[in-house]
């Protein structure tokens, strides 16, 4: 039994690995569009697009009448959680007609926008201290479906930002505006920000980013931990940078 394995089933005994659901059909294929990463690298390998593949039909498109407001966070820093949520992006706005916004919720340290290739000018901050403006204005349109709410203005006044009222007004308006939301949030193990993004209804709940070989056990389980104790539900994981200790294909076969 593999390292990876192991780790997911300790991690998630409770929860369904990889968003997955049983439905009374079988989903339809995905699309798996080639992702622009602009400065950011090369195009993910396919077993990380079977991931958020994985994700976007259990999570986002196992119940069509469901609008989806979800917040992804690594337990690491560094376990890919920013590239996991464009791609699950990326494939969602290429298999639905439903308008999809991506946030990037990192007020400290905004990578988002330079996934994209655009600016960082106006964002979540901005929308923040300007109350009387529609959040939408502060969207950036990036394909013809898919939106992208950059963190915006960044500094000392960002992780209070978070903690605001007007913060669960601005992701309900957003909620009403888009049909999913994917918010980018920082790691679990470094600041509580998902868990402020994903309480009090704000969102549905949060994806775990853990990458393969790398996200100690016991730090993940204490991650999971802090996020069921604010009452918010875990959707499921991904398990990012697998490598296969055999070939591919014969891996796929057992």
């Amino acid at each position: 039994m593999s390292k990876n394995f192991e780790l997911m089933q300790e991690f998630l005994k409770e929860t369904e690995v990889d968003g997955e659901r049983s439905t009374s059909a079988p989903p339809k294929p995905l699309l798996f569009p080639g992702i622009s990463l602009g400065a950011k690298g090369p195009a993910f390998n396919r077993a990380a697009q079977e991931e958020c593949h994985k994700l976007v039909q259990g999570v986002f498109l196992a119940d069509s009448s469901l609008s989806r407001a979800i917040v992804f966070a690594a337990v690491e820093r560094g376990d890919g959680c920013t590239r996991i949520c464009v791609e699950t992006a990326r494939i969602l706005a290429s298999n639905t007609e439903s308008r999809v916004c991506i946030v990037d919720a990192n007020l400290r340290n905004p990578s988002l926008p330079g996934f994209f290739g655009v600016s960082n000018h106006r964002g979540l901050l901005d929308a923040l201290a300007n109350e009387g403006s529609r959040v939408s204005t502060f969207t950036t349109q990036l394909e013809a479906n898919l939106w992208l709410l950059s963190a915006g203005g960044t500094g000392p006044g960002a992780p209070p930002a978070l903690n605001s009222e007007l913060l669960g007004a601005r992701l309900k308006e957003l909620r009403d505006e888009f049909r999913y939301v994917l918010v980018d949030a920082p790691a679990l193990n470094v600041h509580m920000d998902a868990i402020a993004l994903a309480r009090n209804g704000n969102a549905d709940g949060i994806i775990v980013v853990l990458q393969a070989d790398s996200t100690r056990r016991e730090t993940a389980i204490k991650a999971v931990a802090s996020v069921r104790q604010a009452k918010i539900e875990v959707l499921g994981a991904v398990l990012n940078r697998r490598s296969f200790p055999i070939p591919e294909l014969l891996y796929r076969r057992l």
